[in-house]
């Protein structure tokens, strides 16, 4: 599969714009246009809302084991193409192909786990008051889903959507990334091929603030889930407030990462570097602050920094490399101001904290240590290759900084003492916390975070629900 322009999808048809315009994409390996993608706008806004309105009705009133059939015969083309989806991927994200599989594979098992969650929606016969009364609990499908999705997990990011959507009956819309629009045109492609009716799911690209606004704010539109920032989230939630719309919010993180006196070292240092360079740390739920008990300190720091002078940086399709190029210029910029308050406020450099080259978007895995808390790094969420580290002396000092942000997507801790990871689990305020290990995003499990981080659920039965209208029925038998 090689890399072409990528069109919109409308009615399981593939167009270009209606205005015929393009946006370039650009390798950030090597900063070169490797194609265009469609750029939308109202025309073609209005054609993909009036196919979705009339695939839900198809969709709608299909029965969950043929909805099952469908989404695992996509699963199933999905698993077919990984190799070659995972290679547009990586030239437009940036991202080791090794990643780049992982999360293909990762999608087709997200993909089967809805596709089978959505034969257990189930309602409820409630006990009537009298016996000529038969009451009813219905769940039927909200309508039609506007979903935003980021770059940094092109595919990963939708199918959580797509599959909720699918499962409960919902018609879906999705406003892709324009950075990385053919990997997800690759998975909608595998809808189309597994016979999904036409309009159930679509595909736009284009202004991000002019397809956001007019979806959200169109009748049809009946639920809006977002993957992304803090900001933009907050000003489409309250859009979509205002229009009464249904909302899943999955937005920014700064994970921290507790490591007690106790805990293995070396399964710490393993886990939680590898987790913070994974996709050149461009992810939500990327371990960003290091907080490490003063006795053993000394000790991390030295195999955390040893682990990341074995990272092996360059471009994604180059067998043997571990960490990418950062998707953009934007997040080279971003990189940089952070490593200059960083050095203005004292943090000691212990690795890298430099673009690599002048062609591509690379820039070092960095360690920092002793980082002033005033320091941009422990405020604001890095999305990059760096990791702060400062110490602490007591569990709940620990605990009491990690609540200090208002963000709450994910956390991390490592120890050996049952005690420990009972106050650690009662006290973090975060939606996700895993312990001992990396991140393990399985479908079953919920996926979303508290505070600024976001409202709802992208995992897990749980992710469901904000897809469903609850209907009371009550009928008396005459």
């Amino acid at each position: 599969m090689s890399y072409q322009d990528t069109q919109l999808l409308i009615s399981n048809q593939w167009r270009q714009a209606a205005n015929g315009k393009t946006l370039p994409v650009i390798n950030p390996a090597n900063g070169q246009e490797i194609g265009r993608v469609a750029y939308a706008e109202k025309p073609d806004f209005d054609a993909a809302i009036a196919a979705a309105e009339q695939g839900f009705e198809i969709w709608r009133n299909t029965p969950a084991v043929e909805r099952q059939k469908v989404m695992r015969s996509a699963a199933q083309l999905l698993s077919e193409r990984v190799d070659a989806i995972a290679v547009l991927m990586t030239l437009e994200n940036g991202k080791p192909l090794a990643e780049s599989k992982a999360e293909v594979i990762g999608a087709v098992d997200t993909l089967n786990f809805f596709a089978d969650e959505g034969r257990r929606v189930y309602g409820r016969i409630v006990h009537p008051r009298a016996m000529n009364v038969q009451m009813q609990v219905l769940k039927q499908p909200v309508g039609v889903v506007a979903a935003f999705t980021p770059w940094n997990f092109p595919i990963n990011q939708i199918i959580r959507k797509m599959g909720a959507a699918l499962a409960t009956g919902c018609a879906i819309i999705v406003k892709a990334p324009e950075e990385t629009p053919a990997s997800p045109a690759a998975l909608l492609k595998c809808f189309v091929d597994a016979g999904i009716p036409a309009g159930v799911v679509g595909l736009l690209y284009g202004i991000p603030s002019e397809i956001s606004s007019y979806l959200i704010s169109h009748p049809v539109i009946r639920k809006i889930s977002f993957t992304g920032s803090t900001a933009v989230g907050k000003m489409l939630a309250a859009m979509a407030g205002q229009h009464m719309k249904r909302i899943t919010m999955e937005l920014g993180g700064h994970s921290p990462v507790i490591v007690c006196d106790d805990a293995n070292i070396d399964l710490a240092v393993k886990a939680s570097a590898g987790a913070k360079f994974r996709n050149a740390g461009q992810v939500c739920i990327s371990p960003t602050r290091f907080l490490v008990h003063n006795s053993i300190k000394d000790e991390f720091i030295r195999k955390f920094v040893a682990f990341t002078g074995k990272i092996k940086l360059g471009d994604g399709l180059t067998e043997g490399t571990t960490m990418g190029p950062l998707a953009n210029t934007r997040r080279l910029d971003a990189m940089h101001k952070i490593m200059t308050d960083i050095r203005a406020k004292g943090g000691k450099v212990e690795v890298g904290g430099e673009r690599i080259g002048e062609v591509g978007n690379f820039f070092a895995p960095t360690v920092i240590s002793d980082v002033p808390l005033d320091a941009s790094l422990f405020n604001d969420e890095p999305f990059g290759p760096i990791a702060g580290i400062r110490g602490f002396d007591r569990l709940d000092e620990a605990i009491a900084e990690a609540n200090r942000l208002p963000y709450g997507l994910a956390s991390y801790a490592f120890t050996s003492s049952l005690k420990h990871q009972h106050m650690l689990a009662q006290n973090i305020q975060a939606g996700m916390l895993w312990i001992n290990q990396p991140a393990v995003a399985v479908a079953e499990m919920p996926f979303g975070g508290v505070k600024d981080s976001g409202f709802g659920s992208e995992g897990g039965p749980e992710a469901l629900e904000a897809y469903l209208n609850t209907k009371s029925v009550s009928t008396v038998m005459v």
